[in-house]
């Protein structure tokens, strides 16, 4: 029996970025496309209440072939549990969220929703695969945008068959991978760490008054003097290369019990 691929993003159902990646490991496995209905940039990992959790189908057209789809009326991470108790027809073999517009680096991780959807799945011991393509960011939210992803879908494709065939790292969750946009299939990928520094910088919002609609905007910020030498940031926006970036879904701080006691007596 062939491996069950799930496939969701945060773009939604109709984004152009999910639509390659399917069409990228269709030779891989059989296929269960499941996403967000509509454009959920940025949910991360929420499950809101309002969600009604009404699916949509929705066809899909591959290598000449029609896919049949759900769309969600929900998160991410709500289109991922929709997808594993309710439609999987049997185990799912492995997640794929994307491919982003946009990328995920830096401390906007906790934020993205491509990485809320690949944690979901994998916390229920899926491995999964979260896949960005840098962008502009004004097609941050334009999941329609005519771009081309299929360098990025090259190295998905790579790494999904990697997995399929040995499974993840020991003690890694999700595979983050992030593509350069001038990335081509003979662009060097490199083993990162998320970037603790600030890639997003809000940008406070001009108005006069104070009920006034005034979303915050944001600047990209890549500083290289502050950049950490292993960070996602430094590989993917300054040295122009993919970063892949070992994720776990245990945010336990690594600080040894010795050290804690001894910070808790120093403060006491």
């Amino acid at each position: 029996m062939k491996p069950l691929i799930l496939f969701t993003n945060d773009d939604g159902i109709h984004s152009f970025g999910l639509h390659a990646a399917v069409a990228a490991c269709e030779p891989l496995g059989d296929l269960l496309v499941v996403a967000p209905i509509t454009q959920q940039t940025a949910a991360g990992r929420s499950k809101p209440p309002h969600s009604s959790g009404r699916l949509t189908r929705v066809e899909i057209y591959v290598h000449g072939r029609v896919i049949q789809a759900f769309g969600v009326d929900g998160s991410p991470a709500q289109a991922v549990e929709h997808a594993l108790f309710e439609l999987a027809p049997r185990p799912v073999n492995l997640v794929v969220s994307g491919i982003n517009y946009g990328e995920n680096v830096g401390e906007g991780l906790a934020v993205s929703g491509t990485l809320g959807a690949a944690i979901e799945g994998a916390s229920f011991g899926i491995p999964a695969l979260a896949v960005s393509r840098q962008t502009d960011p004004t097609h941050f939210l334009n999941h329609r945008a005519e771009l081309d992803f299929s360098v990025a879908a090259h190295f998905l494709r790579r790494w999904a068959a990697h997995v399929l065939t040995h499974g993840l790292p020991p003690g890694v969750d999700v595979l983050k991978i992030d593509v350069p946009d001038d990335a081509t299939p003979a662009t060097p990928h490199r083993w990162t760490r998320q970037s603790r520094r600030r890639y997003f910088v809000p940008v406070p919002p001009q108005r006069t008054h104070d009920h006034d609609p005034a979303p915050m905007g944001f600047v990209l910020r890549a500083d290289p003097a502050e950049l950490e030498p292993d960070s996602d940031v430094r590989a993917v926006i300054l040295d122009r290369v993919v970063s892949i970036t070992p994720i776990t879904g245990d945010m336990t701080a690594a600080v040894t019990a010795n050290a804690l006691v001894q910070w808790e007596n120093d403060v006491v």
